[in-house]
């Protein structure tokens, strides 16, 4: 097992690629968090790895629609019950909401405690999982409501991807897309050209590395999303709003990105700050992947209201972010009302 670290003025902490082959040592008790369809799979699994004076098992609903409060609620109750204290550790199983809720419950109980991310799926481990991102869904949007908690290790193991359906692996190809587009355009060509073999082991780990890779060199910079950081919400402008206008769940969080990245490159290339060549090429990359391209905005008002929900607007200014050329990005807030519109109708056609 190899690492790299991220590094920030709160916590260092260790990214370890492999299997899970030492035991996780906790001075501490811990409770184990995953969902229901998770846990089935692997909590036997990794039980037997982890060495602490007591282990205790929280398994919540399975699904976006139940990163809620009553979720984090759950876990914490779970924690009492067990009495945790500032000394525990908890360990999100699972997938980015699984992450995303284990780690605001860690953040919350107590003021704080440790948290541990063993990511399941491959969005999670190139991207959830790493840089302390946690928080949950409300009405008005996804992820209004959250916290930065740095977890103190992650563990990226491929063998729970074995079992990952495909749309799934795809929706986390989308987040590796995303990352190459705005940071790295070698990356991008690397992954044009092996776009057939990345199911395989060993471009799957080249994959993985080359995008946490980013990500970590990213989050050592920024860790609070203050100004670089925010580039990797990159799609999510529009993807956060795809998810609430189609009600979370119907799509999975990198397909959403998917039809988001799209819908900004339009927007790019109205700028002229990305050529209609690349946008088709990012397109076919994503389609390579059979990840949905093209979303039917069902409401166009409703839905350019949606997007000032997002936690980048500014003095009623929708901040878009935008690729300059591939292999970098831009901000830009200075899109008309006509101009947001005009490429938003674009997508309310089937």
């Amino acid at each position: 097992m190899d690492s790299i670290h991220i590094t920030t003025p709160h916590r260092s902490y260790p990214i370890h690629f492999g299997a899970l082959t030492p035991k996780l040592q906790f001075k501490g008790k811990v409770l184990v968090v995953s969902n229901s369809c998770v846990g089935a799979l692997y909590l036997d699994f990794l039980l037997p790895k982890i060495s602490a004076p007591e282990i205790c098992i929280c398994i919540i609903e399975d699904g976006e629609h139940y990163k809620t409060f009553e979720s984090v609620q759950r876990i914490l109750e779970t924690a009492f019950l067990h009495r945790l204290d500032r000394k525990s550790t908890m360990i999100a199983l699972g997938g980015g909401v699984v992450g995303d809720i284990v780690g605001f419950a860690a953040g919350i109980f107590m003021r704080g405690i440790d948290f541990v991310q063993i990511p399941t799926t491959l969005l999670a481990q190139v991207d959830a999982s790493i840089g302390g991102k946690t928080g949950i869904n409300n009405v008005f949007g996804k992820n209004l409501v959250g916290l930065f908690h740095q977890p103190a290790s992650v563990h990226i193991d491929p063998f729970f991807l074995r079992t990952l359906p495909a749309r799934e692996f795809a929706a986390g190809v989308a987040e590796i897309i995303k990352m190459a587009v705005t940071f790295d355009a070698p990356f991008f060509e690397w992954l044009w050209e092996h776009h057939l073999s990345l199911e395989t082991q060993d471009s799957l780990l080249t994959a993985l590395r080359g995008a946490i890779s980013i990500k970590q060199r990213v989050v050592c910079q920024d860790e609070k999303e203050q100004g670089l950081r925010a580039a990797l919400n990159y799609g999510h402008t529009f993807g956060h709003a795809i998810e609430k206008e189609s009600g979370y769940g119907h799509y999975l969080h990198g397909e959403a990105v998917s039809m988001g990245m799209v819908m900004v490159n339009a927007l790019a290339c109205k700028h002229g700050c990305l050529t209609t060549s690349e946008a088709e090429r990012i397109c076919t990359l994503l389609q390579s992947y059979n990840l949905p391209t093209h979303y039917k905005i069902l409401n166009k008002q409703q839905f350019y209201h949606s997007l000032f929900l997002d936690k980048k607007t500014a003095n009623n200014k929708i901040k878009f972010i935008l690729p300059d050329s591939i292999g970098n990005v831009l901000f830009y807030d200075k899109f008309t009302y006509e101009e947001i519109m005009n490429v938003l109708e674009q997508f309310c056609d089937s």
